[in-house]
């Protein structure tokens, strides 16, 4: 299949975790993929060759930076034409409670979660003809009645992302563009099982699932591609965590 009659797909932290897998899917779905990453890119130029030029491209830009951001939608735009999927991958889990957290670090974690999406949002719009779909990445801990106290900064830029859905939902809907979030449960990327979690905390974490176990990567990116499929879910929150919540 030419490039030409692929669909774009522009993902933000898309060369690892739950960005590389819906990268991975979205290609099987015989779209081109436009990898974004902030920092090591050995491992983005290693998706790529994995996925094949042809299918494929890795671009650098910090996805908390609005003027990266829209460097990187002018870039996309100019080399493919448009975009049919935006895809808010990049994000940071921060935990820290209320006691510990300083100014630098709320406007650090809302600069990556909330205003990064909301930029990209606003600057790749434009850009995208009729069918075409906005996903973002939100938390299942929204959704928890279990939350513990240092996932209320970070429970704050997810629910600030979710609303956003909502109205972004309505606003873009008469363009005929399609706003969705996907809101997984514990996952197996290197953000969740490098955050210093013991072995036997992990464990814990696992057992909340009726399934005794945290969900795969590839697992959340099949919702992701399938809200990019479908042309009558909008403005919902999707939670896949296994039936933990």
């Amino acid at each position: 299949m030419a490039l030409t009659d692929k669909k774009i797909a522009l993902i933000t932290g898309g060369s690892q975790g739950i960005g590389a897998a819906t990268a991975r899917a979205l290609v099987a779905k015989d779209y081109f993929v436009v990898i974004n990453y902030s920092s090591n890119t050995a491992t983005a130029t290693g998706l790529v060759e994995e996925l094949g030029a042809t299918n494929s491209v890795a671009m650098k830009a910090d996805a908390s930076i609005v003027s990266d951001t829209n460097t990187l939608v002018d870039t996309v735009v100019s080399k493919y034409g448009r975009i049919d999927a935006l895809i808010c991958s990049a994000g940071k889990l921060g935990l820290q409670d209320i006691s510990e957290t300083t100014e630098a670090g709320f406007d650090s974690l809302f600069a990556i979660n909330v205003k990064g999406p909301y930029f990209l949002a606003q600057k790749a719009a434009p850009h995208m003809p009729p069918g075409s779909h906005i996903v973002l990445l939100s938390t299942t801990q929204c959704h928890a009645s279990t939350v513990t106290p240092e996932y209320i900064l970070y429970d704050m830029t997810k629910g600030a992302l979710e609303q956003m859905v909502r109205v972004l939902a309505k606003t873009l809907g008469p363009k005929g563009v399609f706003v969705n979030a996907v809101a997984p449960g514990p996952t197996a990327t290197d953000m969740f099982l490098n955050s210093g979690r013991p072995q036997a905390v992990l464990d814990k974490i696992a057992s909340f699932s009726p399934h005794n176990r945290i969900g795969d990567p590839k697992e959340v990116a099949d919702a992701i591609v399938f809200l990019t499929q479908n042309r009558w879910v909008s403005g919902q929150i999707v939670k896949v965590n296994g039936g933990m919540a």
